[in-house]
């Protein structure tokens, strides 16, 4: 991790907002907490989804990847961390110089990820992306992936990828930003990754394509990823814990503008 996030010099400016915000590695066991509160948050209360290990009781979402994977935090310093509350931002990032210690990623469950693998190129599993409604639609975004830059040029990395998610469990509702993604942003087959139980019946032909619906429906975070040249896989994967439809974003670093690089304001907050 390099100096700047570390030490979050060049991050914690205050923002043109009331809050004041800053960009940091979780350190402790209750700035995990604070993410998982926040996690909870969305991923439960907001968007409806469930897991085996989600604490209601507690109101933390948590699962069994959470001591291993790295937590990017946005953190708003006029909220109490003692409360808890100065958690506004989360990115959840597992190097794969970590992976003997969980033995997979993430998303091997959802996808066949051996195209990755098999391009002996240094890879990030990004996932867990959430801010505070609070903080949407402003810097904080923005913050987080200079951050997210920093880390990956500290770390050597060469390829991110996630899961990437629609709301709900019927594909057709999202056919169109689905078809879109297959026709027009599908990955080189070097790196083109599939779900483990392939949906397809719900693509859109090419020539019926709306393209003014499908970037309408398609989540802004999906959009942003596209802008730094995001590719997806191909097929999507139905998480009914989380109560969405998920593809495989991949950024080839190699393939970013040198703008893309630096995830450009632009491109973080589309």
């Amino acid at each position: 991790m390099s100096d700047t996030v570390r030490k979050q010099s060049r991050l914690e400016q205050p923002a043109a907002l009331e809050a004041r915000l800053s960009v940091r590695l979780a350190r402790d066991e209750r700035d995990l907490r604070a993410a998982q509160r926040l996690r909870y948050r969305v991923f439960i209360e907001e968007m409806g989804g469930t897991g085996p290990m989600v604490d209601h009781a507690a109101r933390l979402e948590c699962d069994a990847f959470d001591p291993v994977f790295d937590h990017l935090l946005l953190i708003d310093e006029t909220r109490d961390p003692e409360a808890g509350e100065h958690v506004v931002g989360v990115y959840r990032l597992l190097p794969d110089a970590r992976l003997s210690d969980v033995g997979q990623f993430y998303c091997d469950d959802e996808f066949d990820l051996e195209p990755l693998r098999r391009s002996g190129r240094r890879l990030l599993e990004l996932g867990r992306s959430c801010i505070d409604p609070a903080h949407r639609g402003g810097v904080g975004m923005l913050y987080m992936w200079q951050g997210l830059a920093d880390y990956v040029r500290a770390g050597g990395i060469e390829i991110l990828f996630g899961a990437a998610s629609f709301r709900g469990t019927d594909p057709a509702q999202n056919a169109m930003p689905l078809s879109w993604l297959h026709h027009h942003h599908l990955a080189p087959e070097a790196l083109r990754v599939r779900p483990h139980h392939p949906k397809g019946d719900f693509l859109v032909p090419e020539a019926a394509l709306d393209r003014r619906a499908a970037l309408g429906q398609m989540p802004s975070l999906i959009k942003a990823y596209l802008r730094l040249g995001g590719v997806v896989g191909e097929g999507i994967y139905v998480d009914h814990d989380f109560c969405t439809t998920d593809v495989c974003i991949i950024l080839d670093t190699a393939r970013m503008s040198a703008q893309a690089r630096v995830f450009g304001a632009r491109m973080a907050t589309g």
